[in-house]
Formats: C-alpha cells, sequence, structure tokens
C-alpha cells in the first residue's frame, strides 16, 4: 500500500513539473513575443519619459495660464518642443548645404585659400607633422592636396554622410517621443501611480524612494549635462558667429557634442582660435576679446555644472555624474539617463544597506 502511494505520489509531482514547466514556456514564449512587438518602441518611449519628466515643471507652468486645461497645455507644449527641435534643425541644414556650396564654388573657381598653418602645429603630439604637412600643401596648392588625399576625403566623406543620415533618424525619433511625452504629460497622474505600483511591488519598502530619485535624476543629468551643454555651445557659437568663422553653427554642434560627451570643448575651441588668429584682417582687439570670450566659454560648464548637478537630491553629484559619463559610454546618449538613475540607485540602496547593517552598541553595564 505504500509503494503504491509513493508511486502516486511521484507521478503527481511529475505530473506538476510538466504542468509547470509547459505553462513557464507558455509565459516566456509571451514575454518573449510581446517584447519582439514593443522593442522598436522602446528607446522613443524612454525619451519621452526622459523628455516630460524633465519639462513637466514647465508644463505644470504652462496649466494655470491655460485655465487648468491638460489636452490644451499638452498640444501647446509639443508643439513649442518641436518647433524647438526642428527650427535649428532647418538652420543648421541650411547653413550646412550653403557651406558646401561655396566651398564646392571656390574650388571650382580656383578662389579657395587656405592661410599657411603656424610653425607651432608641428609641436602638437603624435599628428603634428601630418597635420603640418596636409595643411601646407593646402596652403600653397589645394588641387595637389586633394589628389594626394583622395582616399581620406573619401573615407571622412562617407563617416560624415552616415552621420547625417545617423542625425535624421536622429531627429524622426526624437519627433516621435516629443509627441509621446505630450500625452504622458497630460495623462501624468495615471502614469505616475501605474509606475509607483509597480516599483512597489518589486520594492515595498523602498518603492516611493526610487521613483522619487529617478524623477530627481532625470532631472539633474537634463539641467547639469544636456541643458549647460546647450548653455556652452550657444555661448561659444556666439563668438564664431561674431567673428564670421566658417561654418560657426558646425563647430558648435560639435562643441555640444563634446560637452554632453564630457570631453574638452577645446578639442574644437583651440584650432578655431588658431585659425582666427591666422586671418590677416583681424584687429589686436577683436582677437582678444575673441580669445577670452571663447576661453570663457570652454571653461563654462565646469563654473555651472557644481551649482546644477544633484540639486535638491542626497546623492553625490559625483555619482550622477560618474553614472552618466559610464552610461554614455556603454549605452550612447540615452546612457546618459540610465546610467545616472541605475548608479543613483544602487548608491542608495549601498546607503540604507550600511545604515541597516550598523551593529546595535550594547549597553554599559
Amino acid at each position: 500500500m505504500s509503494d503504491q502511494q509513493d508511486n502516486e505520489s511521484n507521478e503527481q509531482v511529475e505530473k506538476n513539473v510538466i504542468n509547470l514547466t509547459i505553462k513557464l514556456g507558455v509565459l516566456l514564449l509571451l514575454f518573449y513575443w510581446c517584447f519582439g512587438i514593443v522593442q522598436p518602441f522602446i528607446i522613443p518611449v524612454v525619451w519621452a519619459v526622459v523628455i516630460a519628466v524633465s519639462l513637466y515643471p514647465l508644463y505644470q507652468m504652462m496649466l494655470p495660464k491655460l485655465k487648468d486645461k491638460r489636452g490644451l497645455a499638452g498640444t501647446v507644449f509639443t508643439l513649442v518642443a518641436l518647433a524647438m527641435l526642428l527650427t535649428p534643425v532647418f538652420l543648421f541644414s541650411g547653413s550646412m548645404i550653403d557651406g558646401v556650396q561655396n566651398l564646392s564654388k571656390s574650388i571650382d573657381t580656383g578662389t579657395l585659400k587656405v592661410p599657411a598653418p603656424p610653425a607651432d602645429v608641428k609641436e602638437w603630439p603624435v599628428i603634428g607633422d601630418k597635420v603640418y604637412t596636409a595643411w601646407k600643401l593646402a596652403s600653397v596648392n589645394i588641387d595637389d592636396a586633394i589628389i594626394k588625399y583622395t582616399p581620406q576625403i573619401k573615407t571622412i566623406s562617407k563617416k560624415v554622410f552616415s552621420a547625417i543620415m545617423g542625425g535624421g533618424a536622429g531627429v524622426l525619433m526624437f519627433f516621435i517621443s516629443i509627441i509621446i511625452a505630450g500625452v504622458l504629460m497630460v495623462n501624468a497622474d495615471g502614469a505616475v501611480k501605474a509606475v509607483q505600483d509597480f516599483v512597489s511591488k518589486l520594492s515595498p519598502k523602498y518603492g516611493t524612494e526610487f521613483v522619487k530619485t529617478t524623477t530627481l535624476t532625470i532631472r539633474s543629468v537634463a539641467q547639469g549635462v544636456i541643458g549647460i551643454a546647450i548653455v556652452q555651445a550657444t555661448f561659444v557659437g556666439v563668438g564664431f558667429w561674431a567673428v564670421d568663422v566658417p561654418g560657426a553653427g558646425l563647430w558648435a554642434l560639435l562643441v555640444l557634442i563634446l560637452s554632453i560627451a564630457q570631453m574638452p570643448p577645446f578639442l574644437v575651441i583651440l584650432p578655431v582660435i588658431v585659425y582666427v588668429f591666422a586671418q590677416e584682417d583681424m584687429s589686436t582687439i577683436t582677437l582678444v576679446i575673441f580669445t577670452a570670450w571663447s576661453v570663457f566659454g570652454g571653461i563654462l560648464d565646469g563654473l555651472l555644472k557644481p551649482f546644477v548637478m544633484g540639486r535638491g537630491m542626497d546623492i553625490p553629484m559625483l555619482v550622477i555624474l560618474l553614472g552618466a559619463i559610464g552610461g554614455m559610454i556603454m549605452s550612447g546618449i540615452l546612457g546618459l539617463f540610465t546610467g545616472a538613475i541605475v548608479l543613483a540607485i544602487g548608491y542608495m540602496l549601498y546607503t540604507h544597506w550600511l545604515n541597516d547593517g550598523m551593529p546595535v552598541e550594547a549597553d554599559d553595564k
């Protein structure tokens, strides 16, 4: 009788294991299928969340002026944000097209003149001699320089074209993300509650704090990295435009990219200063003012960042900054936010663990 019960029990266990395995398999298959369906929308939606969280205070400021009509405020926000996105794109595209046309016309007519390189270019580490040789040849005979460096020019042209195409795809993605962000702002209360309920399921004790930390981290990175980068690029770009640097908008864009990537913008600013000094029609006072303006613009991010990063948070600025830089290295520009969020939450969990794990001192007897 006991053997029969044991056999029946084993059979029941096997059936339960088989049923559980099938259910788990179907569930995993369903999750994988759902992920494949939504995967193309993950990046735009994540960007939409970043935009919505970063700019929600502005949306709240708009509501009273629009008689608390959330739909109207969301529409106005979306239109203004799209205008802010597309206007620089159109201006930059027009400037770039004009620059290419003027360059091509100058080459065809033989009127393109490249100033002779300063002697100290040879002293640049690693690339000094090569840059000086190429620059010198271009200043003497631009046609010979183009013929000699045709393979390098083709390679660079392909990379530039690829970057332009990628930039176009990025603009389209941001276009979609801004529209989604407007919808999220209109339904902000429901969205926040859904996120809080989900995170509270994962961590009932710290769920609400996680959501708050994530929100503050996104705003800190948006203001302290991207916001300051825009201010810095605009400041430097105004200086480039004031002294008629060719392609001033393009150089300002490169400053913006370097600033977001937490790389020194002087990689762009110093060569432009050298170029401006090589112009013979510049007055001394103009050169001094331009140099001072550009140098101040180059250090502007370092002056502003301590006042913005981590403001209103218990997380140190260094943790946010390291998370943003490491995240960008790992995942691109979106990693600025995801990296900072993950490291901020990790730091918060670590400090909670330390505080909860502190030994209780015994009472003196």
